[in-house]
Order: structure tokens, then C-alpha cells, then sequence
């Protein structure tokens, strides 16, 4: 007898991984959704006795998924595999009726001990011929989207446990730039508004660029709010807050990618690009560095704050071979 499961997730690596990581003896019937809205259609056509959930996605996010589900009356038991590890984000998934929380990237050993205390496999009395199911087929921007997706849940998850807050996490973009189109990037996440520009740079093992973090004045006058920074000692405290905001971002984001292409990434110090000027300055202090790079980029919101904060991630023409090259266990089969 099979056991039909539904796995929700807008990575082809993850859906994979998912589908190859579940014991043979589980007898998975599995169903593919790529987003929340997807999930939901799958669950008018057919019942699931298990479902494993992302939280970041587009359409509709694995929180939405989890509030429509309880709204249907839909008791399909829900884990949740995601790169979003903030303390937070725990809490409220499983407030929302979530039966468990793994940790993206996956582990076998934590499904296997997350499954037996969610379900009761079938007891099987003969061998089952595995369903067969077709998998995604992996293209070499969903390895980077997903690596980037597990790095910037650290970054975010080191923010939200440093300041107490929850930080909305959105789908990160990954994308090669010309250097005109990083400029033009540069520009819409600026939305015409001042900044506040800090620039690392970083390297490990022949892997090199460069981290901008950007911070709206909006954004700055609402974190010294946050952190409630005297105001006799505002100018040094705010420039403080940008640098700490930056090492932070910046070192656990690398720490997340090093951890996956098993590479130690080395980091300088935070350089102050200006505070409180315009987009155009921050780009004249970036021009020359690249002609073509590949970019991560994500922009993190605080909850109940207008507080939001862009990284940007600018890898050198060099270092994408080498960076292919570690991340290539991503694309065999397992």
C-alpha cells in the first residue's frame, strides 16, 4: 500500500533531494508543488497522510500555506524543511500547526528521526516496487538559487537573534550582471531614496567579491530607534549599527555558502562607502571592481518596522568556475 506524500517546494534541487532522501520502506506515492497555491490545488484533487513545506516562496508562502490549510479543516500532517532557521520562524510554524521543523540543507538522519516521530510507516510483509516519479530536472541557477536561499536564512536568522526581531525573508535573486545591469540593479533596490553604503570584501580558496550592504535613511533612523541609541551619541552609534549590521549579514551569509561548498571564507573589514548619500555615489565607489559578475541578492524586511536592509553578493568573473566546481556534488544524484 503506498503512502502518498506532497512535497512543497519552488527548488527542483530540494523537490529532488526530498524525493531521493525518503526510506524505501515509507512506499512514497510523492506529488510535486512548487508553491503554495500549487500545494493547495494538489489537495483538492487527492488526499496526503504527510506533506513537507518551504517557507519561502512565490504565490503563496509556506505561513500562508499553513493558514489556509487550518482555514480548509486539512489535517495532513506538515513538516517544515526550510532555510529560514530563525527562532521566530520556528515558533510561528508551529503555532500554525506545523508537526516539525528541519533545517535546510537537508540531513537524512534528522528526516529518518523527524518521520518516525511524525507517522506510522505501513508495516510492509513483501517487498514494494517503488512508484515510479519523474524528478526535476536540475538546471545550474536552481543549485545557485537554493545555496543562495540556505545562505541568506543565516544571515537573516544571525540578525533576527542580535537585535530580537523577526526578519521577513524574501526569495533571493541570483543573476549574471554586466556591470551596466549591476548598476541598473543598484539603482531599483536605492528606489531613488538616500543610503547608507558599507562594502566588504571576501575571499576563500580562489572564490572572491565583494558584499554591499545598503541601508535606507528610513531604515537607519528606524534601527537607532529600534536599538534605542541615545541621541547625544547618535552619529557614532548609527555608524556602529551599520558596521555591526554589515558583519553581520556579511559573515553568516559566508559562513552559510562556505558550509555548503566546503570552502573557509576569509572577510575584510567593513568599509564605509558613504552615509546618507545618493545611489550614484555608492556606484562610482563600486565602478571598476567588475566588468561581469554573478550577483546573490536579497533584501530583508524587520517585522512591524520599515526598517529593510539590501545585500548584494558580487562574485568575480574568476571565481565561477571554481564556485561550480564545489558546488558540483549538488548536481549528481544521490
Amino acid at each position: 500500500m503506498s503512502f502518498p506524500v506532497l512535497i512543497c517546494d519552488d527548488s527542483a534541487l530540494v523537490r529532488k533531494q526530498m524525493a531521493r532522501s525518503l526510506p524505501a520502506s515509507l512506499n512514497a506515492d510523492i506529488t510535486f508543488a512548487v508553491h503554495g497555491v500549487d500545494a493547495l490545488e494538489q489537495f483538492e484533487q487527492k488526499e496526503f497522510k504527510l506533506m513537507f513545506l518551504d517557507l519561502t516562496m512565490p504565490e503563496l508562502d509556506g505561513y500562508g500555506t499553513l493558514e489556509e490549510l487550518k482555514k480548509r479543516g486539512i489535517e495532513t500532517p506538515v513538516v517544515v524543511v526550510s532555510g529560514d532557521i530563525q527562532p521566530k520562524a520556528k515558533e510561528r510554524v508551529l503555532a500554525l500547526g506545523a508537526k516539525a521543523f528541519i533545517q535546510k540543507p537537508l540531513d537524512k538522519s534528522t528526516l529518518n528521526l523527524v518521520l518516525k516521530e511524525v507517522i506510522n510507516p505501513p508495516q510492509q510483509t513483501q517487498i514494494v516496487t517503488p512508484t515510479t516519479l519523474e524528478l526535476p530536472i536540475l538546471k545550474r541557477r536552481d543549485i545557485y538559487m537554493e545555496v543562495a536561499n540556505v545562505s541568506i536564512g543565516r544571515a537573516a536568522d544571525a540578525l533576527a537573534r542580535h537585535f530580537d526581531v523577526f526578519v521577513h525573508l524574501p526569495l533571493p535573486n541570483v543573476n549574471i550582471f554586466e556591470v551596466s545591469e549591476l548598476h541598473m540593479a543598484l539603482r531599483d533596490l536605492a528606489d531613488n531614496d538616500q543610503v547608507s553604503g558599507v562594502c566588504q570584501g571576501f575571499s576563500g580558496e580562489g572564490i572572491a567579491g565583494e558584499a554591499l550592504v545598503l541601508l535606507s535613511d528610513s531604515s537607519v533612523s528606524d534601527l537607532k530607534q529600534l536599538m534605542q541609541v541615545p541621541a547625544e551619541s547618535e552619529e557614532l552609534q548609527e555608524l556602529e549599527l551599520l558596521m555591526d549590521v554589515s558583519n553581520i549579514l556579511v559573515g553568516s551569509f559566508l559562513n552559510g555558502l562556505g558550509q555548503q561548498a566546503e570552502v573557509r571564507f576569509f572577510q575584510s573589514s567593513p568599509v564605509l562607502l558613504g552615509q546618507h548619500i545618493s545611489i550614484d555615489n555608492i556606484i562610482k565607489s563600486t565602478t571598476g571592481s567588475f566588468s561581469k559578475t554573478m550577483t546573490f541578492e536579497v533584501s530583508y524586511n524587520i517585522d512591524q518596522t520599515s526598517i529593510r536592509c539590501d545585500l548584494l553578493f558580487m562574485f568575480v568573473d574568476e571565481s565561477l568556475p571554481l564556485l561550480d566546481d564545489k558546488l558540483s556534488y549538488l548536481m549528481e544524484d544521490f
